[in-house]
């Protein structure tokens, strides 16, 4: 279903694009129009780790992460012969962990292919952690082929343009129908690109900026004087809180670790040992049960994280290991060194009241 008949299509591929020429942003993994006509192309590998590294995370927050694994992995044969410990740990603090699994796992797909990117959405779709956004996006930016690119920017932009009254995860084949019929078949990788920039710097979820909007003249919740209505907000879910007790355990400089499992929450990154994340409080007599083992264990203060479907409050407990107590998993490692290993935010968090 689409209701974009009465658009002036024409009109917004033209505006958008003049304005994208004049004030598109400039990245380091973007062709722009005139790095273009100087003769410059895209590099697919570097597209592609830019929109894996973007998925649900800022271009400022991804940005120096980018520059660290092109610098360190500048190719995807570099990347597939990776250490996975090694990537996680360049990966720690870019969140949502299943994403750096995916990019070794599609990097050594691509590297024992023969190192060539696929261009065709099929081929690109069939690769892991790659779904249809990013299937697009690579499609468009990289190898400039048609495509409608539809993120969070992209959605906005469409339900602003067309008022639409129904929540985003109601209205995504509309909105995805909608932008289809709008997009450029004739400078698919610039309108794409043009159009995620729209979204990102004028049409922004506060605040936006209509007076310098090129599609100012077609869009409806403009006429309406209420653009911060849209998107349509469904009814705001409350995230579970949950509670456990982290161990830290120490023997001199160096700290006890283990891996968490390759599939689930955190995937393959190294943790602190805990007790079961639950929403009940954890008394202590019932906590020390899951102790690693007996111990004046000191309490060294609750850190907090926020998960995107719940939040977390972790109570650390620290104790120094006797020199003949074993693990029946894990590894010791350098306290000090904690910021170059496989650690996710969480456990660098947990970790630093312990020093």
């Amino acid at each position: 279903m689409s209701n974009a008949s009465d658009l002036p299509i024409p009109e917004l591929r033209r505006t958008l694009l003049d304005w994208y020429d004049r004030e598109g942003r400039t990245l380091p993994w973007r062709i722009r129009p005139e790095n273009r006509a100087a003769g410059k192309v895209a590099d697919p590998y570097a597209v592609w780790l830019s929109e894996i590294m973007l998925q649900q995370t800022t271009v400022q927050h991804a940005t120096p992460y980018y520059f660290k694994f092109l610098e360190r992995w500048p190719t995807v044969h570099d990347l597939a012969a990776a250490e996975d410990d090694n990537v996680f740990a360049a990966w720690a603090g870019l969140g949502y962990y299943a994403r750096a699994r995916n990019l070794l796992a599609c990097a050594r797909a691509i590297s024992k292919a023969g190192g060539e990117f696929p261009s065709e959405e099929k081929d690109l779709l069939a690769l892991p952690g790659i779904g249809p956004y990013t299937a697009a996006a690579i499609r468009a930016a990289a190898f400039d082929k048609p495509a409608s690119v539809v993120d969070g920017n992209v959605e906005r932009v469409i339900t602003r343009l067309r008022t639409i009254p129904r929540p985003v995860i109601k209205a995504k084949s509309e909105i995805k129908a909608i932008a289809a019929e709008i997009a450029s078949p004739d400078r698919p990788g610039d309108y794409a690109q043009a159009i995620m920039d729209l979204g990102a710097t004028v049409c922004t979820p506060r605040s936006p900026d209509c007076g310098a909007c090129p599609w100012n003249f077609a869009c409806k919740a403009r006429a309406e004087g209420k653009p911060e209505k849209y998107p349509v907000k469904p009814p705001k879910k409350v995230k579970p809180h949950k509670h456990a007790i982290g161990f830290a355990v120490f023997r001199g400089s160096k700290i006890w670790l283990r891996k968490r499992p390759e599939k689930g929450l955190l995937g393959g990154m190294l943790e602190l040992p805990s007790t079961d994340w639950r929403v009940e409080n954890w008394a202590e007599a019932e906590a020390a049960v899951d102790a690693p083992f007996r111990a004046d264990w000191q309490k060294r203060g609750t850190v907090s994280h926020v998960f995107t479907h719940f939040t977390l409050d972790m109570e650390i407990w620290r104790a120094e290991a006797a020199e003949d107590w074993q693990p029946d998993a894990g590894d010791w490692y350098e306290a000090a060194d904690m910021d170059q290993l496989a650690l996710p935010s969480l456990m660098k968090k947990a970790i630093r009241p312990c020093f």
